[in-house]
């Protein structure tokens, strides 16, 4: 795990990269991964920032970025590449791990447990010293160039039985665990992407450290930063406090009448 100490942002960010706000040494462990081949692994529970971290990354690194959204159906083949029929001609399309392989960039796939077992199939040559990608469709070998990285993550908090990474995955990646950041920073954040002011952020922090203490009793999961941002963003349009919360910091978190009227309660009283 790096150790999470409050930093300030990186003194030479270009504005045109994805915002992100450093609260530990991520970013110097991501560029010495980069730098020396190594694939990375990102832990954390939904809305911590993982996603944007990577995007950040590639920005600053100048690398192409190839998104991958992991679910149940998702195939080793929709990584690869298969062929289609185009034009009456049957041809051979990339994938987007092949297409990063190939362009040396960056390949994130996010929430990677929920893809099928044989996607792990196919990664697993590329996470050691071969950095090696087989495409047994066209018989090729594909070397990783120096400029190509694999990232993957996910959210240990979903993690059951039959959706977790075995113990030969894990080992073969650096990995590095996300939290929610602390609360100054998690404030700061929220400013940044919403405009809206320091103390406004701040009570909204305060709520969700609230509603986070409610996580494994009355909700099954914590409010994420995202959906801070989310309300933030709302209340800075001109929305009432109390009314973007119920939209984005209540409905979102549960279904229950009762569960989201105690939420209501609980907002109610943050902001009387």
């Amino acid at each position: 795990m790096v150790t999470r100490i409050a930093t300030r942002a990186t003194p030479d960010a270009d504005p045109d990269w994805p915002y992100y706000r450093p609260v530990g040494r991520e970013c110097e462990l991501f560029e010495l991964a980069f730098r020396h081949r190594l694939p990375l692994l990102l832990k954390g529970p939904t809305g911590c920032g993982k996603t944007r971290f990577v995007a950040h990354m590639a920005a600053r690194l100048g690398r192409p970025l190839h998104t991958v959204a992991c679910h149940d159906d998702l195939t080793a083949a929709d990584l690869t590449g298969r062929h289609l029929l185009q034009g009456g001609e049957t041809r051979w399309s990339d994938g987007p791990l092949t297409r990063a392989v190939r362009e040396g960039g960056i390949c994130y796939l996010d929430e990677v447990v929920e893809a099928r077992r044989d996607v792990t199939v196919v990664i697993h040559p590329l996470t050691d010293d071969r950095r090696l990608l087989p495409l047994e469709r066209t018989g090729e070998q594909l070397h990783a160039p120096p400029g190509f990285m694999l990232v993957v993550s996910y959210n240990p908090g979903y993690q059951h039985v039959l959706k977790n990474l075995k113990p030969s995955t894990r080992q073969r990646f650096v990995s590095i665990e996300f939290d929610f950041p602390p609360p100054a920073v998690e404030a700061e954040v929220l400013a940044a992407e919403s405009g809206l002011s320091g103390e406004r952020c701040a009570a909204l922090v305060n709520l969700a450290g609230r509603l986070r203490a409610l996580k494994g009793r009355d909700l099954d999961e914590g409010v994420s930063t995202r959906l801070l941002i989310y309300c933030a963003t709302l209340v800075q349009a001109g929305m009432p406090i109390d009314e973007a919360a119920q939209y984005t910091l209540v409905e979102p978190l549960s279904d229950d009448p009762d569960i989201r009227a105690a939420l209501r309660e609980l907002i109610r009283m943050t902001f009387s």
